[in-house]
Formats: structure tokens, C-alpha cells, sequence
């Protein structure tokens, strides 16, 4: 068993418990989320407006339902654009905004699914990064590169059924490889063999892999962010003072009840929304400078790309309702590469989302869940991404962290306000308009979003070292050699693809993509030492 993964979970779900109440939860009472002396209370000990099993009013189930979707809107909308470059799609916003709009509509139904059938937990489904690596490393196969046409605004027509076929036969062997993915998934969750597993899964095994998620992102960050570094750090700057400086800070809002009417009551504004309200400023200094002329009109200056007009168009085109369906972009292919790639990608969402239970359950005052609860959980995990890959997101579903921190923010942990957020996600999905906006948002405020959410991710991959002994030689050797070569290994293999050639085609396709994920280079390298250098239990 690798040294110091007793007990892995516990601690780290403690971990965030104890950031949520004493730093989230204490700026609510005013400051007296702490015992005298300066100890932290119990989670228990702060009371829970309402617990699992209430039921709120139905208008205030609507309107955290509506602050949970708002939470989760970063990490929903910033998958497809992440991945709208390599499906050749970055000069077609509208299809972008389709791929948003069916983000939505399978979140809100993985969130119903996980609420009543799953772990039954007030877990909020959604997007996940763990997926992106692997779907970028398949992508970048000689077979997928898009074509050079595609790169140049002016030579793409985005209705003409070449260009259609170019995107779509891309999406169909993502939807194929994460529906195969997805089936190990749910082996592995109603099996019960997630709890033998996360036995010899240990913080130097998790550190470098949520880590690796996202710093082999940092290139697509970067690009984006220089279209208009300026308008890039305006909206780092937005993210990080509404997150960091003015998250104790309470703003008066009205609000109506029954025993006071209408009244004011304090409500922390920017912690809750410190993403949504950073993207909403940019945007609209983008579009102040856009009507002034202060951004270039010539499509090859700088910052053009700046300017809120490049895609305009899109939202007069999107239908004001659009449902999507399974199959929508056609019949998913399946390729042996994919496949491997993206159950890479599901065994790093699992080891979070089993994380997130224990988070969960402490938040809202219920008993960590049993062996059964997870299993169950991990299996409808499965399921949302069978469901995912058959509506087409080209992306899997997991719970989000995000939305487990919301809880201690309300002190609200029933099950149904999630379920209002499921039936708010499912809305906006079928609401064409919603999508649209959201892909017409400048790239270079997307940059900026980038570079904040990515590291965000990559610390909390690295904060899973706190729970081993780091002054030892064997743990830092572990760690930075992992890392370090989940860095390397990949960089090598991009720049040499024609190296890996065993004279089976289909398994050098399938040992490039595995070598060009960061985190599942690093994550087995990880795993492998740390399972085998002997070392002290901690």
C-alpha cells in the first residue's frame, strides 16, 4: 500500500470541510466561525438552514437552484470552448453554442439521476476537465488534425456540409470512446471495485495527476489570454479581487419573508459569483471598446479578436428553443486510442468525485457515506457519461467541487435544491439564446478565465501533498519525478510522433495518445513508485 494513503479521503474531505466553515461559512456570522482560542468549531456545530432530507419553499428552492447553476457556469462553458479549437470548430460559434446548450441539458439530467438514484447527495454533475487531456492527445492524431483550411475565418463555411463533416466525424469518435469509457466506469462502481482500488491510490499517485489535468493546458490558456493581454488581466484581476479581497465583504439585497415582508439581508455577492461577475465586467468593457473604436476592425491586428461584434451574428442565428437528442451529430465511431485515452481521464474524475462525497456529506451534517453509497455514485457517474457521449458534448459529467463549497456559503444541504438546479440546467440547455451568449464571449476574457480556473486546479492537485511527509527523500523524489516527466514524456512524443511506430498502427495510436496525457504519465509513474518504493505508513 503506498505510504500515507490510509485514510486519503477522509483527510482531504476534512481538509475542504474545514476551509469551507472556517473561511466561508465564519465570514457569514462574523467571525465567529471559531471557538475561543482560535480553534476551529465542528462542522456540525454550525447549523444547517435546512438539512438533506428538508424541503425548502419552492421559490427559495428555485433561487439557490438558479445560484447553483450560476456557481457551476465556469467549468460548464469553459469545456466545450476548450475543446472548440481541436474539433476545428473556432470560427463556428453558433455550433459552439449547441455544444454549450447540450453541456447544460446532460449536466441537469446527471444531477437529477445522482440525486435520487446515485450517491443521494446534494451533488451538483457537470463537465470535467480530467476528460479534455485525453480528448486533446486523440484529437492531435495525424488522422484528426483539422485541416489547414479550417484554420483561416475567411476560407470556412460554416453551413457548407463539408465543413460540417469535418467537425462532426470528430465529435462522433469522442462520443464513441467516452461511451466505451463510461462502461468501465460503471464496471467499476457497481462492481464495488473502486474501494479495492483506492487502496493503492495514495496523495504522491494523486498530486501529479490532477495537477497534470491541467497544467498541459497552460498553451491554450496563454493563446487565448494574448489575443489582448490587457483585456486578459482586467478579467484576471476581477476574478481574483471579487474571489480574494472582497469575499468577507456582504452586500445588502431584498429579499421578502413571511414574518418580515420586505427587508435587507447580507449577502456575500462576491464569493459566491466571483467567475460569472469577472467574465459579465470584461464582457462589457469589450463591448464599451468595441462601439468606440478602440479595438482594431482589421481582422489580422491584435485584439481584434477583442472586439464583441467577430461574433454578433451568432446569437440572431441560434434558435430561441433547441432540444438536444442522443445522436445528434450522428452515429458514434470507436477507436482503441480513444477508448484508452479517456478511461485515463475516468480514473482521475472518480478518485475526485469519491473526494467530493465525503465533502459533501460533511457539509450537510450527514454521516460519511458507506461503501454502498459510493459505489453507487461512482456508477451513475458512469451512466452521465454514457449519456454524455451519446447527446454528444464531447466530454464526460462529475460531480462539481465547486458546488459542494456553495453548500457551507447557503447552509442549505437539501437534496432539493440540487434538484431544482438539475431541472435549471435542463432549462437553459433547451433555451438556444442561453448557449449563444455564452459562446459569443471574447476570447481573450475566456484567456483570462483560463489562466485562473487552471490554477486553481493544478493547486488543488498539489495540496493533496500536505498529507504526506515532504521533508522525505523518497516522497519528493516521487512527486517531482512524476510531474516532471508527465511534462516531459508528452512534449517529446508531439514533437516526434513518428518514433512511436511498432508497425500496428492501431497501438501506436493508442501508446501516443496514452504518452501525450500528461496526467496519465505522471499519474502512473506516481503510482507505480509510490506502490513499490518502500516507505513508512503515515
Amino acid at each position: 500500500m503506498p505510504a500515507g494513503s490510509e485514510g486519503l479521503l477522509l483527510r482531504s474531505s476534512k481538509h475542504l470541510q474545514d476551509q469551507t466553515v472556517d473561511g466561508v461559512l465564519s465570514s457569514h456570522e462574523g467571525g465567529q466561525g471559531r471557538e475561543k482560542g482560535g480553534q476551529p468549531r465542528s462542522p456540525s456545530s454550525s447549523p444547517l438552514a435546512y438539512g438533506v432530507l428538508d424541503i425548502p419553499p419552492w421559490y427559495l428552492c428555485i433561487f439557490l437552484g438558479v445560484q447553483h447553476f450560476l456557481t457551476a457556469l465556469g467549468g460548464l462553458v469553459a469545456v466545450p470552448l476548450i475543446l472548440a479549437k481541436d474539433l476545428c470548430l473556432q470560427h463556428d460559434p453558433l455550433t459552439q453554442s449547441y455544444l454549450i446548450s447540450t453541456m447544460f441539458f446532460v449536466s441537469g439530467i446527471c444531477t437529477l439521476l445522482q440525486v435520487f438514484l446515485g450517491v443521494r447527495l446534494p451533488i451538483l454533475q457537470g463537465g470535467t476537465f480530467a476528460f479534455v487531456a485525453p480528448s486533446v492527445a486523440m484529437l492531435s492524431l495525424p488522422t484528426w488534425k483539422c485541416p489547414t483550411w479550417t484554420l483561416n475565418a475567411s476560407l470556412v463555411n460554416t453551413s457548407s456540409p463539408e465543413f460540417t463533416e469535418e467537425w462532426q466525424k470528430r465529435i462522433r469518435e469522442l462520443q464513441g470512446a467516452i461511451m466505451v469509457a463510461s462502461c468501465v466506469q460503471m464496471l467499476v462502481g457497481f462492481s464495488g471495485l473502486i474501494g479495492f482500488l483506492m487502496r493503492f491510490i495514495g496523495p504522491l499517485t494523486v498530486a501529479p495527476t490532477i495537477a497534470l489535468v491541467a497544467l498541459p493546458l497552460f498553451d491554450t490558456a496563454g493563446s487565448d489570454a494574448g489575443i489582448h493581454w490587457g483585456i486578459a488581466a482586467t478579467t484576471v484581476f476581477l476574478i481574483v479581487l471579487f474571489s480574494q479581497y472582497l469575499k468577507s465583504i456582504a452586500v445588502p439585497v431584498p429579499v421578502y419573508g413571511r414574518e418580515k415582508k420586505c427587508h435587507t439581508s447580507k449577502f456575500y455577492l462576491f464569493q459566491v459569483f466571483p467567475v460569472l461577475m469577472g467574465l459579465c465586467i470584461s464582457w462589457l468593457l469589450c463591448f464599451v471598446l468595441t462601439v468606440t473604436n478602440a479595438l482594431p476592425s482589421v481582422p489580422t491586428a491584435y485584439g481584434y479578436l477583442a472586439r464583441t461584434d467577430t461574433k454578433g451574428n451568432v446569437l440572431n442565428q441560434a434558435p430561441w428553443f433547441r432540444l438536444p437528442y442522443p445522436g445528434q451529430w450522428g452515429r458514434p465511431t470507436i477507436s482503441l486510442a480513444g477508448v484508452f485515452g479517456i478511461i485515463a481521464g475516468v480514473i482521475s474524475s472518480v478518485v475526485e468525485s469519491v473526494g467530493d462525497y465525503y465533502a459533501c456529506a460533511r457539509l450537510v451534517g450527514a454521516p460519511p457515506p458507506p461503501k454502498h453509497a459510493i459505489n453507487r455514485g461512482i456508477g451513475i457517474e458512469g451512466l452521465g457519461c454514457l449519456l454524455a457521449g451519446a447527446w454528444g458534448t464531447g466530454n464526460g459529467t462529475t460531480s462539481f467541487s465547486e458546488n459542494v463549497g456553495a453548500l457551507g456559503i447557503t447552509r442549505v444541504g437539501s437534496r432539493m435544491v440540487i434538484v431544482a438546479a438539475g431541472c435549471v440546467l435542463l432549462l437553459m440547455g433547451i433555451f438556444g439564446k442561453i448557449g449563444a451568449a455564452f459562446a459569443t464571449i471574447p476570447t481573450p476574457v475566456i484567456g483570462g478565465m483560463f489562466l485562473v480556473m487552471f490554477g486553481v486546479i493544478t493547486a488543488v492537485g498539489i495540496s493533496n501533498l500536505q498529507y504526506v511527509d515532504m521533508n522525505s527523500s523518497r516522497n519528493l523524489f516521487v512527486f517531482g519525478f512524476s510531474i516532471y516527466c508527465g511534462l516531459a514524456v508528452p512534449s517529446w512524443v508531439n514533437k516526434n510522433p513518428e518514433k512511436v511506430h511498432t508497425g500496428i498502427l492501431q497501438l501506436d495510436q493508442v501508446i501516443q495518445v496514452l504518452l501525450t496525457t500528461g496526467m496519465f504519465v505522471g499519474g502512473l509513474l506516481g503510482f507505480l513508485l509510490d506502490n513499490t518504493i518502500p516507505g513508512a505508513l503515515c
